[in-house]
């Protein structure tokens, strides 16, 4: 097997394929970049055991030979990313059991690893569901921030993606936060869709769909595992066992005020204010008829508050938010401005479009030591 291929495709090919290596273990050879020329096709795949990646590799010419060869994943990678521009040729030497490159006046020799441990990958199945790329990709960016990263309850690091009729849903809620958002398909789906994906795969599909010229993305779901195809590269994930949160009952049925606010501003100011909301310290939020005041204190720093006009009625209320949430929130929202929905103190607050509940942001409230 021998290639010769540009140094940036060979680079951030490499490092989009590293993304899904295992950090370490029992299988040497999950921690490999497995290289495939078959038919005249170049690929490079890797896996972690639950997810996996095989993209395509697109190389100007000089393609020899067939076959596949397993190497250090990360070490390639490194080793790539530091060729600079220009050209590299890579040849498998089978006598030697090593794979040179050579680049200007760089040459390497990496050892390779037992392609026989490398773990089929999933292939996509024969009924797809296919998805826009723009709206699948918006929507991760504005949900999966919202999934848990703390392993103990592994239900609520996945997504909750549910799919009927033309209507795709995605959910995702650490217990302090939830986050839905809803997307009109462009073609119905056949069957009923209910599949908790981790995040950190949903995740890697958005950066795999930010480096792709396509618009259309396959989905193939099986009992255990889900498929997605971009523009010839194809991620797979194993799904999350577990009952996912009813988030329809968390979700409060009225709300006492709806504050409409301008969200640059108020953005803003939760950004610099933020700076005094240290050490677990709460963002509070305090509402006067017309006016919202943003406010945070760490009494061994200092304090700060900012005012912004508010449409705001009634009693003065005052509620705390972890500022790092609540921000999360307004950057997913859109628009010249965002609709806060609140009940009490102690009771969740909404942020949510102006014109439409696509889009869903519930926090939870911290409570506040006046």
């Amino acid at each position: 097997m021998k290639f010769s291929i540009n140094n940036s495709e060979l680079s951030s090919k490499l490092a989009l394929t590293a993304r899904t290596l295992a950090p370490g273990g029992v299988n040497p050879a999950l921690s490999g970049i497995l290289i495939e020329l078959e038919e005249g096709r170049l690929s490079f795949s890797s896996t972690d055991g639950n997810m996996s990646l095989k993209v395509p590799v697109h190389v100007e010419g000089g393609l020899e030979g067939s076959g596949r060869v397993l190497l250090p994943g990360r070490l390639f990678a490194d080793i790539s990313r530091l060729l600079g521009s220009g050209q590299a040729e890579v040849e498998y030497r089978s006598a030697e059991r090593d794979v040179e490159i050579r680049s200007g006046s760089s040459r390497f020799h990496i050892r390779t690893l037992s392609d026989e441990d490398f773990p089929p990958l999933p292939k996509p199945g024969p009924d797809t569901i296919g998805l826009s790329r723009e709206s699948l990709l918006n929507t991760i960016d504005l949900v999966a921030r919202a999934a848990s990263k703390d392993d103990m309850r592994p239900v609520l690091t996945s997504v909750q993606v549910l799919a009927e009729g033309n209507q795709l849903t995605m959910v995702a809620t650490d217990s302090y936060r939830l986050a839905v958002k809803q997307t009109e398909l462009k073609d119905p789906v056949s069957t009923e869709i209910d599949r908790n994906i981790p995040a950190q795969a949903l995740k890697e599909l958005s950066r795999l769909l930010s480096s792709s010229e396509s618009e259309a993305v396959k989905l193939t779901i099986t009992d255990r595992e889900v498929v997605f195809v971009v523009d010839g590269a194809m991620l797979s994930t194993t799904t999350v066992d577990g009952q996912f949160p009813k988030y329809q009952q968390l979700f409060p049925e009225t709300y006492e005020h709806d504050v409409r606010l301008p969200r640059t501003e108020l953005l803003e100011s939760v950004r610099r204010v933020s700076q005094m909301a240290q050490k677990n310290r709460p963002l509070k939020v305090s509402l006067t008829p017309g006016e919202m005041t943003i406010s945070a204190d760490t009494p061994e720093l200092g304090d700060a508050e900012e005012k912004l006009p508010a449409s705001f009625e009634g009693e003065e209320l005052s509620i705390g938010f972890n500022h790092e949430f609540f921000r999360d929130g307004l950057e997913a929202i859109e628009g010249d401005e965002v609709m806060l929905r609140l009940i009490s103190p102690l009771r969740p607050g909404l942020l949510q479009p102006v014109d439409g509940d696509d889009y869903r942001y519930l926090v939870m409230p911290i409570r506040l030591n006046e």
